[in-house]
């Protein structure tokens, strides 16, 4: 962790010089009109009078830059184990599987109390008890999502202290018996090995533990301490199946990475993968009601700079090779930040994912979903919440972005142009995904105040976006968009008074008017030798999604 139609605008003209028509802003459920829609086999004259600035993107269909990134949806992140026992977080994770394809997910408290994993006789004698474990991972197992498996928190009958974390009271202290946590894991292993085959499992990742550099917070213990806990787990894991992949030290900013590395080097401890998180807050530390308020930092290089430098540790350590995995990752570690309800939120997706995808071979997106009780239940829709949809299953302005990115192509084009990626299909179809990403900071405020009030987005210019060399023919162009009042459910929530609980009509409404449907479509002809060519006017965090299929 640490993260209407009766609405109209005044009509505004736009330029129109050069061949370029920026269409007046209507009705907020138009979702904004396309520019001028030419194809030319000259570039677009100089404007003679001042315009806005023209940001050009310029693709050539044959000219492939390699496979397109699908490291965006390696995992998913959600709160804890006890939740997927739900059906509304079932049904959420299964329609965000078809939309987004997350491969993975992550959640804390596997071991924790609510999920009955482990108990003592009077005795002590351990007691094993996999059925609520079973529930949850079968569930995952039918729609294809594999588990990032978190080892933890501590059970309370193995715990050698009483502090624990947030309302469902995760325990954080180490055990008080290092073979019996020893043999708690090797069972655990080897159940889901009989249950689900080796082959299978061998395709989990394990991680140990969450955050344990963060003493006031997920561990009681000191870095020697988890040191020795992820020993002694990777070690548990590693006598069912050499195989299987465990790693760690899963910290908050990319913390104890080297020593960590130093530590598994030194020691002979398996180690297969290293894992950390970063967020893009500069004020606020693991705020989970929001109470003391988080900052977002406006600097472009948020979260890609910590990636950049996790990476580095691992380049120069002694095992440089091995893969580094974000399993949280977000604009805020706090699940009362209305950044994470905002428009904002979805050009803020795709810029650090566009940024990261040379440092990090996965990262995980704090979270899926609202049902997330790390505060206890909330009680408003819009909350702030990690999700990518709220508690009524509706999609925020974030949804769309990891959908848009799952609908690219395969091959990715040549780009020079930054904030975009340009992919194409075997079948021919071309895929562009187009954002601005203008992180405002609150100034004085903090995201508690400031992104709760509407926030209107100021015009950045225009785009245009060029692709030559497409095969002849007819193609059917259509135009997705997210932004300020485009696919904003906040914005509508906003509209209607934002009530602190909604009834079905009201849901329907905001659904109906935030759907992600295209906004506009149009038949196009490529003739031989002819280019495409689309002007599109941009807006501050506006997202474009613009897809061309072969008729």
């Amino acid at each position: 962790m640490k993260r209407i139609d009766r609405q109209t605008f005044p009509a505004r003209a736009l330029l129109v010089s050069a061949g370029l028509l920026f269409l007046s802003l209507g009705h907020a459920n138009a979702q904004l009109g396309l520019a001028h829609s030419h194809l030319r086999a000259q570039p677009v004259p100089a404007p003679t009078s001042p315009v806005a600035p023209i940001r050009a993107i310029a693709v050539n269909y044959k000219k492939v830059n390699g496979p397109a990134s699908r490291m965006f949806k390696q995992c998913v992140g959600a709160g804890r184990a006890n939740e997927g026992l739900r059906a509304d977080w079932q049904r959420q994770l299964t329609y965000a599987k078809q939309e987004c394809d997350f491969q993975y997910i992550r959640m804390h408290g596997l071991l924790d109390d609510d999920m009955g994993v482990y108990s003592e006789d009077r005795a002590g004698k351990p007691i094993y008890n996999w059925q609520y474990v079973d529930e949850l991972y079968d569930f995952l197992h039918r729609i294809h999502v594999r588990p990032f498996v978190e080892i933890g928190f501590m059970p309370g009958a193995l715990a050698s202290g009483s502090k624990t974390i947030f309302w469902y009271r995760g325990n954080v202290t180490p055990p008080k018996d290092y073979g019996k946590w020893h043999d708690l894991i090797k069972a655990l292993v080897q159940h889901w090995t009989e249950r689900y085959g080796a082959d299978e499992v061998k395709q989990w990742y394990f991680e140990v533990w969450n955050e344990p550099n963060l003493k006031d917070g997920f561990w009681t213990g000191d870095q020697q301490e988890y040191f020795k806990l992820y020993g002694e787990t990777a070690k548990a894991i590693k006598e069912i199946s050499y195989a299987y992949k465990v790693g760690g030290p899963a910290t908050a900013g990319g913390d104890w990475i080297t020593a960590f590395i130093d530590y598994c080097a030194t020691s002979h401890a398996p180690v297969d993968f290293v894992s950390s998180h970063a967020y893009g807050v500069k004020q606020g530390f693991l705020d989970a009601d929001g109470s003391s308020g988080t900052v977002i930092d406006p600097d472009r290089n948020a979260i890609i700079g910590n990636m950049k430098w996790v990476r580095s540790q691992v380049i120069g350590s002694p095992l440089p090779h091995l893969p580094v995995f974000f399993t949280e990752w977000s604009s805020s570690y706090t699940p009362a930040d209305p950044i994470h309800d905002s428009y904002f939120e979805a050009s803020y997706v795709l810029e650090k994912i566009k940024h990261a995808e040379t440092v990090a071979d996965g990262m995980s997106y704090w979270t899926f979903t609202d049902i997330f009780e790390e505060a206890g239940p909330r009680t408003t829709p819009f909350h702030g919440g990690f999700g990518l949809i709220n508690y009524q299953d509706i999609n925020k302005a974030a949804f769309y972005s990891y959908r848009f990115l799952n609908h690219l192509g395969p091959s990715e084009l040549s780009n020079a142009g930054d904030s975009s990626i340009v992919t194409k299909d075997a079948r021919g179809n071309v895929q562009a995904l187009v954002w601005d990403c203008t992180v405002t900071s609150p100034g004085k405020e903090n995201d508690q105040v400031f992104y709760k009030r509407d926030q209107p987005a100021k015009p950045k210019g225009s785009v245009t976006l060029t692709i030559a060399d497409l095969p002849a023919g007819r193609y059917k162009v259509s135009y997705s968009k997210v932004g300020y009042r485009a696919n904003d459910a906040y914005a509508t929530y906003m509209d209607i008074g934002s009530p602190s609980q909604l009834t079905p009509a009201q849901v329907a409404l905001i659904r109906r008017r935030n759907s992600g449907a295209p906004y506009a479509s149009e038949i196009v002809k490529i003739e031989q030798g002819r280019e495409f060519m689309k002007t599109l006017p941009m807006r501050e965090n506006d997202v474009y999604f613009v897809t061309l299929t072969r008729l």
